[in-house]
């Protein structure tokens, strides 16, 4: 079964709309990434231990479906649901929906583990990250195998 996706609400601040009176492409994206490591964060896992452990995430790929505007003072609720393969890379689905529940994008991005050190994307990300966790399946990764939500 899969777990439910993590979840935290964000306001869009008025320096995130351009002159449409919309939010920008690129605040969507920093909404997607602020979930993801929030997410991390609250799995006990922060950029500082990652880094200590001689690792640190990339990102490959962003695509974003919009689906409805999204406007300075609007709250959204930004899901993660990660889906942990076999390989290097991971997939993280965000859905992006206001506070009366209008889909207003999706975010699909793809990321990796990148050894700092000898700068290649590491195998299976997930398992690195699981040691690092107190709380593995905040972010997808059972206690006993590579992957859960949505894989």
């Amino acid at each position: 079964m899969d777990a439910a996706p993590f979840q935290i609400r964000i306001q869009v601040r008025i320096s995130e709309v351009d002159p449409q009176r919309h939010a920008t492409g690129a605040a969507y994206v920093q909404y997607a990434d602020h979930a993801r490591f929030s997410s991390f964060r609250a799995a006990g896992i922060d950029v500082d231990r990652m880094v200590a452990n001689g690792i640190g995430p990339v990102n490959l790929e962003t695509t974003i479906r919009y689906q409805e505007e999204l406007h300075a003072g609007d709250e959204i609720d930004v899901t993660c649901r990660f889906e942990w393969v076999s390989g290097k890379t991971c997939r993280v689905e965000h859905d992006l929906r206001r506070t009366d529940g209008m889909l207003a994008a999706q975010i699909s991005s793809i990321w990796g583990l990148l050894d700092l050190e000898s700068r290649r994307l590491l195998a299976d990300p997930g398992e690195h990250l699981r040691k690092l966790a107190d709380r593995p399946e905040l972010v997808g990764l059972s206690e006993g195998g590579s992957g859960s939500a949505g894989a």
